[in-house]
This record gives structure tokens, sequence and C-alpha cells, in this order.
């Protein structure tokens, strides 16, 4: 059991530095204001997903991220054990992707960001409306990830329609927030970034758990609605 679950935390933990250094990297290097820059970070984290589903999905579902792990564990899908360890081994992997990141744009001496990929609320008109997005956002994401994966026949394309959900939401959500749906990957971007950055983190660790907990709500609802 402690070796199976293992292998599980150290998947979280890797998945989610991919995705950390992948999409935030994107976004240091290339700029989400440059010509077909935000579209570029929408695609490199969506991609991410896509990768890394087919890569460790087998093994501990892919969640790499604190909210789809809440919305799993709220759905019944995975035990409370599993969900503490899980969202452990996201934020730590977070991290340590943010940190390689950090690293490599320091060498580079390149951060078209200046805050390494961070969120802001300022692009959403404050925390309020910051606040608003990422719970729509997350609500959508998750939402399509429990829908398809409720379904096993759907397991070879479930990484593909995750991946794709993951970009849609990232091309609305660039311009108002740096797009969260996600505390792991804002954490770990932001305790490298300090500032303003760590002073709106709340923001992006609360909103994305709330609209994740909706959609396990609104989930279970069409659900039973449809078994019944």
């Amino acid at each position: 059991m402690l070796k199976a679950n293992g292998k599980k935390f150290f998947s979280e933990f890797l998945g989610t530095a991919v995705l950390v250094f992948m999409g935030c990297g994107a976004a240091v290097f290339l700029g989400a204001a440059t010509d077909g820059g935000h579209l570029a970070v929408a695609l490199a984290f969506g991609l991410s997903i896509v990768a890394m589903a087919y890569v460790i999905g087998n093994v501990s579902g892919c969640h790499i991220n604190p909210a789809v792990s809440l919305a799993a564990w709220l759905d019944k899908r995975i035990k409370l054990a599993d969900f503490c360890g899980y969202v452990v081994s996201q934020v730590v992997g977070a991290i340590a992707g943010a940190g390689l990141l950090f690293a490599l744009s320091n060498i580079a001496g390149i951060d078209h960001t200046g805050a390494l990929g961070t969120n802001a609320v300022a692009g959403a008109g404050g925390i309020g409306g910051a606040f608003l997005v990422e719970v729509i956002l997350t609500f959508i994401f998750v939402l399509v990830i429990l829908g398809v994966t409720a379904d096993k026949n759907k397991g070879s394309v479930a990484g593909i329609v995750i991946g794709l959900s993951l970009t849609f939401v990232h091309i609305v959500g660039i311009p108002l927030t740096g797009t969260s749906v996600n505390p792991a990957r804002s954490i770990g971007p932001a305790i490298f970034a300090g500032g303003q950055a760590l002073t709106d983190l709340w923001v992006f660790i609360a909103a994305p758990l709330v609209g994740a907990a909706l959609a396990a709500l609104v989930y279970k609802v069409v659900k039973d609605k449809v078994k019944a």
C-alpha cells in the first residue's frame, strides 16, 4: 500500500512540476502580450495536461491540481488520506517546477511577465472580480473533468478533452487573472516572485477550491438526475 501510494504521490509531484515549468515558462519566455503569446501560453498549459495524462494518468489519475483532487474527494473517488497526500505532492511539485523556471529565467535574463508568470487580480478589476473569474473558470474546468473521467469508455480521449478544456479557460482567463484554476500552480511561482503575488495568493487558493466544490455539487445533481 505504501509503495503504491508513493508512486501516486511522486506522479502528482512530477506532473505538477511539469505543468508549472512548461505553462508558466511559456508566459515567462514568450510573454502573453506578444503576437500569439496569449494562445501559446494557453496551449502550453493545455498540452502539459495532455502529455502528463498519458504518462501518469494510469498511476494517479493525473490530478496535478488541488482543486481537482478536492472535487474527486467530494465525489468519493479518492480517500481523505489520498487527497491530503495528493495536495502536498502537488504543492511541492509546483514549487520545484517554479524553482527550476526561476533559475533558468535568471540564467537567460528573460521574464516577460516580470513576476515568473504569477497570477494577479488587477486585470479583473480587483480582488472581487478576480475571485469571481477564478470560481467560474475552475467550475467549468473541473465539471468537464468529472464528466469525462466518469465514463471508462472515454479513457482514451479523456486527457485530450481535459487538456483542451484547460486551454479554453486560459484563453478567457489570461487577460483577467493570468488564469490559475489551480492553487498549486499559483503557490509555486508566487513563492519565488514574492511581493504582490504573495499578497494576492489567497485569492488563487480559495477561489479555485470554491469553484471545484461547486462543480462537485452540480455534477452530483446532474449524475443523480441521469440515474433517476
